[in-house]
């Protein structure tokens, strides 16, 4: 649990209330869980103290997901503290300009205490690959990253978890108040630099954000803290700069503190715009994610015509194929020749049809001359989730169905497609043609891929330049 004593900026010692966002594993305790934190040694508080948090003594153990910390959160006394302005400017040290990416993207993902994840840190590059044996945390890790996405567009806490449980480590004991939860976290780089954000949630016995914080170069742009489980928000407090130094304020506890910032900070002082660039950053970089698993059950009938945006179960596939026809011929070939390598029989394109009147579209197989063209219904599921994920990774951010940042040129966004079991009922064949062409459009930098793959997809992938393959359960 960090702690440290604001004596600058308001001339009074405040205990910050946030969750330890340490990688390093503490010593485990006797059933290789943490040891309940002891008290912060800092002054007498100005101000009575809400609830004593239990000590080691009080609790022999705590929670994977270090309920010390959350239970630090929601008993600290007075509001978080943002440090006192550091370097000539008042504001750090800006990033080295050779770390910077031209887009905001998610660089790494932190799952200190998270399912089976214990510090956990896992680097995502363009192009990222999840591979271990079953229960190995897979998908516990897209999980985590899509669970950020939800968060950084505006969704609520229970719509990201609807089953909160499922994410408290394995033999995570409850405080003596009864709670449980997980740490995650993750770091976004951009324009601006390298930005941290981490996150306290606690699950039992209510679904909260107890510990929140933004912080770039060391500095804690943004700290939130539960100071009172009696009410459903959290004492926040942001960098400012100027005379007033830290701006404090109550925030939801079942919403990302940064995702709001923009409606909160004014951007009138150099602090100020300092913690707008980093949230904004944040912010943009988490909403450009698409969740993608393709349901062939669902792409086989035909469609009514829309606006054709591709759905993350690949359902309206057909009417995704006729837009892309129609406004870019060049993908649209590159899919026809990845079909052929990906669909039985002989492929001489794809076609749709689209009766007029606003009839359902069918998307059908070419066969060449002198061959009866074949429905999309009539192919293997294999087939049907290999022709989704190519044009998924062949189309881009303005043909899949998210919502990216408006204030922001898409040119300058980055789309991260997360796709769990990604070969998933797919043959060796299928399997290398979908990584040529994800490193074909990860090169370009539009479009990341985050994904899940068995050990065969791994084998191929660990031989190829460009793909990174995390090894879990090794």
């Amino acid at each position: 649990m960090d702690a440290t004593l604001d004596a600058t900026a308001e001339r009074t010692a405040v205990v910050v209330a946030l969750a330890d966002t340490r990688t390093d594993p503490p010593e485990a305790g006797p059933a290789g869980e943490q040891p309940a934190a002891e008290p912060p040694a800092a002054p007498a508080p100005p101000e009575p103290a809400p609830p004593a948090v239990p000590t080691a003594s009080e609790t022999s153990e705590t929670s994977a997901a270090d309920t010390a910390d959350t239970a630090d959160a929601a008993g600290a006394v007075g509001g978080p503290t943002v440090p006192a302005q550091a370097g000539p400017g008042g504001f750090g040290r800006p990033a080295e300009p050779a770390q910077r990416q031209p887009r905001p993207v998610l660089t790494e993902l932190r799952l200190s205490a998270f399912g089976t994840h214990r510090s956990a840190v896992f680097p995502l590059g363009p192009l990222t690959l999840f591979a271990g044996p079953s229960g190995s945390g897979k998908s516990q890790a897209l999980a985590a990253h899509e669970a950020l996405a939800g968060l950084g567009s505006g969704a609520l806490l229970e719509e990201v978890f609807p089953d909160p449980r499922a994410r408290i480590p394995d033999r995570a004991v409850p405080d003596a108040q009864r709670r449980r939860g997980f740490r995650l976290g993750c770091t976004v780089d951009g324009p601006v630099g390298p930005v941290r954000l981490d996150l306290a949630v606690q699950a039992e016995p209510t679904l909260r954000i107890v510990g929140e914080r933004l912080s770039q170069d060391g500095q804690v742009l943004l700290a939130t803290a539960l100071r009172d489980p009696g009410r459903r928000s959290v004492q926040a407090a942001w960098l400012t700069g100027g005379a007033i130094g830290v701006t404090r304020a109550p925030l939801p506890d079942d919403r990302l503190g940064t995702a709001l910032l923009p409606l909160r900070v004014a951007g009138s002082t150099a602090g100020q715009r300092q913690v707008l660039a980093a949230a904004e950053q944040v912010v943009v970089a988490l909403r450009a994610v698409f969740p993608c698993d393709p349901r062939p059950d669902l792409m086989r009938a035909a469609v009514p015509p829309g606006e054709g945006r591709l759905l993350g179960d690949c359902a309206n596939l057909a009417d995704v194929l006729r837009r892309t026809r129609s406004e870019c011929g060049t993908r649209y070939a590159l899919l026809a020749e990845a079909a052929r390598t990906g669909c039985a029989g002989p492929v001489a394109g794809l076609d749709v049809r689209a009766p007029a009147g606003g009839a359902p579209v069918a998307a059908v197989l070419d066969r060449g001359p002198g061959r009866p063209a074949t429905e999309l219904a009539r192919l293997g599921a294999g087939e049907l989730r290999f022709l989704a994920l190519a044009l998924v990774l062949l189309t881009g951010p303005g043909v899949l169905a998210v919502d990216p940042a408006a204030e922001l040129l898409s040119a300058r966004q980055a789309l991260t497609v997360l796709a769990d079991d990604f070969d998933r009922g797919l043959d060796r064949r299928q399997s290398a043609e979908l990584l040529r062409l994800a490193l074909l459009s990860c090169g370009r930098g539009h479009i990341r891929l985050v994904a899940a793959v068995g050990e065969g997809t791994a084998a191929t992938a660990r031989d190829l330049p460009g793909v990174a393959v995390v090894d879990l359960g090794a």
